[in-house]
């Protein structure tokens, strides 16, 4: 018997939710009114950060559970979930590029371009919404 630990995955989708929220709040429409935040903008960041890494450990949690395979990388557990149809390929491409902006913004190759990760975070922000749909179906299938 396959046991789902919902509740963990529940709690984090929540963070993700907050945090989207905040960001959402505090993000301004204009690039040069982004790029002169200061703390804001970190905290912006900060939390972008946090919400893909809760993405990232939803599918970890998903993978484990479920016993999709020992992945050798976070890339894999992204492929598994998307060939035993739990998330879509679109999504599971949108998951990979979260990815990829996250490492961005914790490793901060060189200085980051606020304009670029402003653009990012504006075209973004709506995929952890749909990804939050995509797992709270696959959800409803397992109760």
């Amino acid at each position: 018997m396959i046991i789902l630990r919902t509740d963990i995955i529940k709690t984090k989708l929540k963070i993700i939710k907050e945090n989207v929220e905040l960001v959402e709040e505090n993000l301004p429409d204009d690039v040069n009114e982004f790029k002169v935040l200061g703390l804001v903008k970190d905290g912006i960041y900060k939390r972008i950060e946090t919400s893909i890494q809760e993405v990232m450990s939803i599918c970890s949690v998903i993978n484990t559970d479920l016993k999709l395979g020992i992945p050798s990388n976070r890339e894999d557990i992204i492929i598994s979930l998307i060939e035993n149809n739990i998330l879509s390929g679109k999504m599971g491409e949108k998951v990979k590029e979260m990815k990829g902006f996250r490492n961005f913004l914790v490793h901060r190759y060189g200085k980051i371009d606020d304009g670029v990760a402003f653009k990012d975070i504006k075209k973004g922000l709506p995929d952890f919404e749909l990804f939050k749909k995509e797992i709270l179906n696959f959800l409803k299938k397992h109760d």
